[in-house]
């Protein structure tokens, strides 16, 4: 059994030309999504109602592939989703028909694709904090104060006086509110007030 679904967002066209094209490919039930926001996975009941609707040996049919999802992965992943359940795809505009070895095929070749993506981004991401580590740059949160600047930050923050206020301090160490409070001991951190007086 041919299932249609049809997605627009409420800025673009309505539905009639996707509903029409999917009548004409010999859809027998059509279920149909209208974003209005940018939620636009709790919005889609639509489709949810459909991958529910689907069974072994029904294929769904789309008008174009962004129709169903907004990113190749999430396409890919919904299309391993039904070989696994034993559905079809079909997509109109792009040709593309899983029921078909040349549309397997097709669809193995945008998994790859998406896997090279990844292992580039990756790559590049290593060979980033690779150059940054050999300049001296690590990642993470660095250590902002050295063990003898953090204990004159503590000992002007307790100093009983109280001549620097935190904005001082904070100024003075070249840290933030929240580091500065990383570095006194827990039950002043809890206490934000404490020594702010100038």
């Amino acid at each position: 059994m041919l299932i249609g679904y049809a997605r627009v967002s409420t800025h673009e066209q309505n539905l009639d030309l996707q509903l029409d094209a999917l009548k004409a490919a010999g859809c027998e039930k059509t279920f149909h999504d209208k974003i209005s926001t940018l939620k636009e996975k709790e919005e889609r009941k639509g489709l949810s109602e459909a991958l529910a609707f689907l069974r072994p040996g029904d294929v769904l049919v789309v008008w174009k592939l962004d129709r169903l999802g907004r990113t190749l992965k999430e396409l890919i992943e919904l299309v391993d989703s039904f070989n696994k359940r034993g559905i079809g795809f079909k997509s109109l505009k792009e040709t593309i028909d899983t029921t078909t070895s040349t549309g397997k095929l097709i669809f193995h070749i945008f998994a790859a694709l998406a896997e090279f993506e990844r292992d580039i981004n990756h790559e590049r991401t290593q060979a980033g904090l690779d150059a940054a580590r050999a300049r001296g740059h690590y990642g993470g949160r660095p250590k902002t104060l050295s063990n003898k600047k953090a204990e004159q930050l503590r000992s002007l923050y307790n100093d009983p006086i109280k001549k620097y206020s935190i904005s001082d301090l904070c100024q003075m160490f070249g840290v933030s509110k929240t580091s500065l409070y990383r570095y006194i001991k827990p039950e002043q951190a809890q206490s934000p007030t404490a020594g702010t007086t100038a």
